[in-house]
Parts: C-alpha cells; structure tokens; sequence
C-alpha cells in the first residue's frame, strides 16, 4: 500500500444535522484558508434587488427586463395603447418619411391583428390613413414652429411655461360632490 491511502478519509455518515453543519462548516474553513473565495467578482459590492419589496413576481420581471421584452399582452391591448399615444409619437419623428414608415408599419400591424383570430379578444382599433396622418404631423409641426417664433413680453405671465388663464366664474368656493344630486 501507498502513503496515499493514508491520508484518505473513509466517507462517514452523517446521520444528525449538527455532522453535516460540522462538514460544511469545516469544507468552508478550508476553502477561505486556501483563498478560493478571493477576488471574487461582485466582491464588496451590493447585490442588486434586494429594495425590500416583497413581489412575488420579481423573478419574471428581472427576466422581462434583462432580455429588454416589453409589451407582453395581445396585440388589441398593445395596438389600442398605441393608438391613444400615436400624435405624440408621430410627433417625436422630424422627417416625413420616417412618420410614413411608422404609420405604414403601424397599419400592417393592425391588419395581422385583425387576421389572426387565435390570440386574445377582437380588434377594435382602426389602420390610419397614411395621407391625413402626414397632412396632421404638418400642421401640428408648423404650429409648433409658430409658436416658438412668436415670443411674449419678459414679465408677462402667460409667458410661463403651464400658465393657464382662469376663469372668473370658476373662482370661489368648489362645488361639492353631493350637490349633483340637489336638483
């Protein structure tokens, strides 16, 4: 026999739950002493996620963003929410042809959602005309042009950016909810 086989342990049992703490614990010491756990990456940096919200979904939306997927529902949710925000996103676009490419991309969209009966409820959301759109986006941008070519007196209150005027008539006490129904 070799020295070898010396220094081999036979395998014990661990019959109660104070053996095998004493093994971890033990097979933890020899691994800190042998510096595995050094230079580590992450090491001295806090973990992430751990804001003290308890969702039991975290895991899914962790998921959801790392792959960069948003807009997990069917296609008549998405496209009904798209729609309610379409100006304001054709009115992001500087160029014509990229606000024809969006409502071109929009109305196929629409169109395949109509087509295909096997996901979620029905569409109700209408394709957009592609010239009135455009013709829309024009005036608006040349409003908005307008708008900023025009400048107010310095001083002047409805210079202020979310000044609105009041009314006289709405000024006073407010009228309260149960006074609808006083007729």
């Amino acid at each position: 026999m070799s020295d070898d086989t010396d220094d081999a342990q036979p395998p014990r049992r661990l019959n109660s739950l104070e053996d095998r703490n004493a093994v971890v614990e033990s097979a933890l010491d020899r691994a800190i002493k042998r510096g595995d756990f050094d230079d580590l990456p992450g090491r001295g940096k806090p973990l992430t996620g751990l804001h003290g919200s308890s969702d039991p979904d975290w895991w899914i939306k962790q998921k959801l963003d790392s792959e960069g997927i948003n807009g997990v529902a069917p296609a008549a949710f998405q496209l009904r929410k798209e729609n309610a925000v379409l100006e304001d996103t054709v009115d992001a676009f500087t160029e014509e042809s990229d606000v024809r490419d969006y409502l071109a991309g929009f109305n196929a969209r629409v169109r395949e959602a109509v087509m295909d009966l096997r996901e979620g409820p029905p569409v109700f959301t209408p394709p957009r005309d592609v010239e009135k759109e455009v013709a829309a986006w024009r005036r608006r941008r040349n409003a908005m042009k307008n708008d900023s070519v025009t400048e107010a007196e310095p001083g002047d209150p409805e210079a202020e950016p979310g000044y609105q005027p009041v009314d006289p008539e709405s000024v006073g006490s407010p009228r309260r909810w149960w006074h609808r129904f006083r007729r």
